[in-house]
């Protein structure tokens, strides 16, 4: 695993693909100044995050994780705050249809 954000990896990535880092921001719903932190190692990645760049770059997760340089390179795992924002979610959504339901009365 690297112990810090390998940016010749993710920048040979993007190139090969014919993609930029605002294009990679914008796939991972980061801002510019955001990836840019994340690339001078003072912002780390979100499993979400780890995943869109996955994707958008063609890597499995395990690679994109370990080449971010990050310590628990399980995207799949969620931390405390994941599990609270799904929780909240799934509420949203229960309220959301409730509240179509009772419209439909």
């Amino acid at each position: 695993m690297a112990l810090f954000f390998d940016v010749e990896w993710f920048d040979a990535r993007l190139a090969e693909r014919g993609l930029s880092r605002p294009v990679l921001a914008a796939a991972a719903g980061l801002s510019e100044a955001e990836l840019a932190l994340v690339f001078k190692d003072q912002r780390e990645l979100s499993a979400a995050e780890v995943s869109a760049f996955a994707e958008l770059l063609g890597a499995a997760p395990s690679a994109v994780a370990s080449h971010a340089g990050i310590s628990t390179p399980d995207p799949g795992r969620s931390s405390p705050a994941d599990a609270r924002l799904g929780a909240l979610e799934r509420r949203v959504a229960a309220l959301e249809a409730e509240v179509a339901r009772l419209r439909g009365r």
